[in-house]
């Protein structure tokens, strides 16, 4: 029988090359431009876009083949790499360095972890805690170069995570012989989730209450050795365990750790801030506070990671979205639609690209914040004064920003990351696509360093104690400045509602940050009532905090937008007159997607009407379909090669069938089934035969 052709009845097939390479016929901006602008500048761009190359060409570096990897060569091959990358953070520039790890983060985020605990936690731990010449010592011992020494971080418990002042472990003073005694009283006081510790740590910084002459003074840090250099035997008193396999990031061999009775000398207890003298006086900073200021580092590196990781989804998805064709209202014979022109797909995706753009200039202003408190930080003494001061309030401003940052960045992240998977459809389902396996890695970010929720009721306590002090006539800091126009001196809203009902209006930058700035005001003072009736219900200051927990966190949540709106608008005006429209057109998004998404707290603090909510929501719709003739060329600008991007669904030529295809094939060999003698074969050839014992008289007749 002939067969008859039948092209005619299908849909015509697209060439997936042709379709992403008509998205890029006319960007309405330079994206090289976008590029320098995003990553900090020209030369930026080139040093990054030459660590990509060189870890694309590098056989250690070998990434597309990781979901065939078993948990053991998993974590052989992270090692393989470490050596590597030790001799080059130790021999190359700093800035070229932190881009390099910046990048390993979104290539490989469990070995970045991996060295990241030794560089990053434990000699960053020496860095911060230790005096000038305890971190000589140490750095001449190898803790930076990483010969002779390689460190973890101990500050987990089994018991105790956030409440770092809880933890169980203990360092007890013994003068006779000017020593430490760390020890795991209880099982909670085990170390946890301590990476590196299972099979690479030779010492750990580890976190342990302080007790002189019976007296505990609270959580400090003392470098003790886990095993002897030369065998790696485990050092007496020591007993370490693997955690095994977890969600994610496997590359990282996490461990447990438990002391018992192991004695340190007294110059191991990190005394940059308290001090033990050898007749066992301690010696306490006068502010306190400035111990704390390194701990901000990971928190302020997970913002820029969390911009980075969902950077690498929206190109996925993005891509795949141009390419992707399915429906369509034409005749037979005609091309299906892209998934990007269905406006259903445009706002599953395009506000993700606006919140991703708010994280990128969020987390360059708090690096810089950061790194200019460190600075300060470092030239300080322990003497109280103006400049001391200062840096206190400048101090606990970062933190609090920091922490909410953090926690908000990264559920946003993880948000976008799993969205992008899901509008992948049944192919995000898969290990090779690049986004299963992102979200598994990426969740931890979520709980260490601090769980989100226990940093955003940091970030709402400082809020309403800050709040309070400048209604005592304190001046506001910089990222609060909107309070003294949100709010009157008795208390009450006194912002201006928006008075237009044009779209040009209601969704103007401007009106956008007002707006914000309304409803945040709004829930700060709504926490300040609620502890305000926690203390009249005669509850402590503790206490009412408490009470006032979930109103807390709501305004760390609002605040953290509004702080994020307002960094993108000063990133708008900032940035260079060909790229303003588009960056003003994504932040404009941001505001008026996120408004939406929050519109009853719009119309509870009266800046908005309903009418006027669903004008934002026409320019939602309208903004989206605007952002989406530029969206493959926005994912263009945030610079990933193929290599970093590591999806075949996410391919700047738009090859994605012919690319999935051979990867899963060459990965994937066909072989004999090794079970089919064994099991497959017993369960097709059985029979039904069965016996059904003695026949019954009962039955005969």
């Amino acid at each position: 029988m002939a067969v008859t052709d039948t092209a005619h009845l299908l849909p015509k097939v697209a060439d997936p090359k042709e379709s992403i390479a008509e998205e890029r016929k006319s960007p309405s901006f330079p994206i090289r431009e976008l590029t320098y602008w995003i990553d900090g500048g020209k030369n930026i761009t080139q040093m990054k876009e030459r660590i990509m190359l060189e870890l694309e060409r590098s056989p250690l570096w070998r990434v597309n083949d990781h979901p065939n990897l078993t948990l053991a060569e998993t974590r052989e091959r992270a090692m393989s790499k470490v050596r590597h990358l030790a001799d080059l953070a130790t021999s190359r520039p700093l800035e070229e360095s932190m881009l390099r790890m910046s990048i390993i983060s979104v290539v490989d985020p469990g070995f970045w972890t991996r060295f990241g605990v030794h560089f990053g936690l434990f000699f960053g731990a020496l860095q911060g805690q230790a005096t000038p010449s305890q971190l000589a010592y140490w750095m001449e011992r190898g803790a930076l170069s990483m010969q002779g020494i390689t460190g973890c971080f101990g500050m987990t418990e089994l018991g105790h995570g956030s409440n770092v002042a809880g933890l169980e472990t203990t360092a007890t003073y013994d003068k006779r012989t000017d020593e430490f005694v760390i020890h795991s009283p209880t099982l909670t006081a085990t170390k946890w989730w301590i990476g590196g510790a299972a099979h690479t740590a030779t010492h750990c910084a580890v976190y342990a209450q302080l007790i002189v002459k019976g007296k505990c003074y609270g959580t400090k840090t003392f470098v003790v050795q886990l095993r002897d250099t030369k065998t790696f035997q485990l050092m007496p008193g020591v007993n370490i365990g693997d955690l095994g396999k977890k969600m994610g990031r496997d590359q990282i061999d996490n461990g447990w750790i438990r002391f018992t009775y192991v004695r340190i000398p007294r110059s191991n207890m990190l005394m940059k801030h308290t001090k033990v003298t050898r007749a066992g006086d301690v010696i306490e900073p006068a502010l306190a506070q400035l111990a704390y200021g390194a701990l901000i580092q990971g928190r302020v590196s997970m913002v820029s990671d969390s911009a980075n990781v969902a950077k690498r989804a929206l190109t996925i998805a993005v891509r795949y979205a141009s390419v992707r064709r399915q429906f369509g209202i034409g005749e037979p014979g005609t091309v299906e639609t892209k998934l990007l022109d269905y406006p259903i797909h445009q706002h599953r995706l395009l506000p993700l690209m606006a919140q991703t753009f708010a994280m990128v200039f969020a987390a360059r202003e708090m690096n810089t914040n950061y790194q200019k408190l460190m600075s300060v930080l470092s030239e300080l003494g322990d003497d109280k004064g103006p400049a001391v001061n200062d840096a206190i309030k400048n101090l606990k401003e970062t933190h609090a920003t920091s922490a909410g940052l953090k926690a908000f960045c990264t559920w946003m992240c993880l948000n976008i990351i799993d969205q992008c998977r899901q509008s992948l459809g049944g192919h995000g389902y898969s290990a090779y696509t690049g986004l299963s396996q992102a979200y598994s890695d990426f969740a931890v970010h979520c709980t260490w360093e601090g769980d989100n929720t226990i940093l955003t009721l940091q970030c709402g306590r400082y809020l309403v104690a800050t709040a309070l002090d400048a209604r005592n006539g304190q001046p506001l800091p910089a990222n609060m400045l909107y309070l003294k126009d949100a709010i009157a001196a008795d208390g009450s809203l006194s912002g201006k509602p928006c008075k237009s009902d044009a779209v040009d209006v209601v969704s103007s930058l401007n009106t956008l940050k007002a707006a914000w700035s309304s409803v945040a005001a709004n829930a700060i003072r709504n926490a300040v009532r609620d502890f305000e009736a926690g203390l009249a219900k005669g509850l402590s200051k503790d206490n009412a905090y408490e009470f006032s927990s979930a109103s807390r966190l709501h305004a760390a949540r609002m605040h953290t937008y509004t702080y994020l709106l307002h960094r993108f608008v000063a990133q708008v005006e900032q940035s260079p007159a060909q790229l303003r429209p588009i960056l003003a057109l994504l932040a404009r998004l941001f505001g008026a997607h996120s408004a939406v998404q929050h519109s009853g707290e719009f119309l509870q603090s009266g800046f908005y009407s309903g009418a006027q909510i669903e004008t934002l929501k026409a320019f939602v719709n309208t903004a989206c379909a605007d952002v989406r003739k530029d969206a493959v060329s926005l994912t263009d600008a945030f610079g990933y090669t193929d290599y970093v991007v590591n999806s075949p669904l996410g391919r700047y030529d738009g090859d994605v069938y012919e690319k999935y295809f051979d990867l899963v094939t060459s990965l994937n060999p066909t072989k004999p089934v090794p079970y089919f003698d064994s099991l497959i074969k017993p369960l097709l050839e059985r029979t039904n035969e069965s016996d059904t014992g003695p026949e019954l008289e009962i039955d005969q007749d």
